[in-house]
């Protein structure tokens, strides 16, 4: 795989007072390839939601530089481009949906680029298909669910064909039932089409299902590897003010308290199986 966004020593101030700032982001390297699916993690204030920002040049390095399939987010000839290739989904649907009707919604993105109408309807066509939102193409936003409303921005964001996905707690404003839609909607996306997405959220259960996770904490990466390499290291996230998943906490307290498990379990039926056995 090749890297399709690449950060190297990004720095973000924000000033908070006369000659004062605080760094959100101070000295972040790292590297997403083609394909695949990071979770990125850490408390509030950590950085992440600035980092996110970054991805689609809604922000600008105050030290470092940000490539998005080698373009220089910096290049202000090349922003539109860059926008295109990174398409963002932020924490409240009810702030991303413009139009009345669905389906008008989702062709936003293709009708700003200038497309042909057929072309338009091919695209919104194809994204309501993806996040299985075909059915409800004619209805008013405000008569769908929190989730269906994040499906239909993911599906706003789809018919721009990024290559890349950054979703900035896309769950967090969502019920547990909204919450499973978006992440199999997610999950979809990354395995059946082979879009890149980056997940910031602080639902440990969510970066499970990631192929990376990395940690974020005060404006730094402090980790990254596999959901089972990160979740191993629990002192490093406890300090972090990060949790671990219950089904891993759960297992935690089975081998304290005498009983077998593997050095760290990560999902119910991996329990299950344990104990079964």
């Amino acid at each position: 795989m090749s890297a399709a966004i690449k950060i190297e020593d990004l720095y973000h101030w924000y000033e908070i007072g006369e000659g004062q700032r605080v760094a959100a982001l101070a000295g972040v390297d790292l590297e997403v390839q083609a394909g695949e699916f990071l979770a990125l993690v850490g408390a509030n204030g950590s950085g992440k939601s600035t980092l996110a920002r970054h991805l689609n040049a809604l922000l600008m390095p105050h030290q470092g530089r940000v490539l998005v399939n080698g373009i220089d987010t910096a290049d202000q000839g090349r922003l539109w481009e860059v926008r295109c290739q990174v398409g963002m989904v932020f924490q409240n649907p009810d702030n991303q949906l413009v139009a009345t009707i669905v389906e008008d919604d989702v062709a936003f993105g293709p009708e700003n680029l200038g497309l042909p109408p057929a072309i338009i309807r091919e695209r919104v066509d194809c994204a309501l298909e993806a996040v299985g939102m075909s059915e409800h193409r004619r209805y008013p936003p405000h008569h769908l669910s929190g989730g269906q409303k994040q499906r239909v921005a993911i599906a706003g964001v789809l018919a721009m064909q990024p290559n890349c996905i950054v979703l900035d707690e896309p769950t967090a404003m969502l019920d547990p039932q909204g919450r499973q839609e978006v992440l199999a909607t997610v999950r979809r996306l990354n395995k059946q089409q082979g879009i890149t997405v980056i997940l910031i959220t602080h639902f440990m259960e969510e970066a499970i299902a990631a192929d990376r996770v990395a940690v974020m904490a005060d404006g730094r990466l402090i980790h990254q590897g596999t959901p089972r390499e990160v979740f191993a290291r629990q002192g490093e996230l406890y300090q972090a003010g990060l949790d671990i998943p219950q089904v891993t906490e759960l297992a935690d307290r089975l081998r304290a308290s005498g009983v077998s498990m593997p050095p760290v379990v990560l999902s119910v039926e991996e329990l299950v199986s344990t104990l079964c056995s």
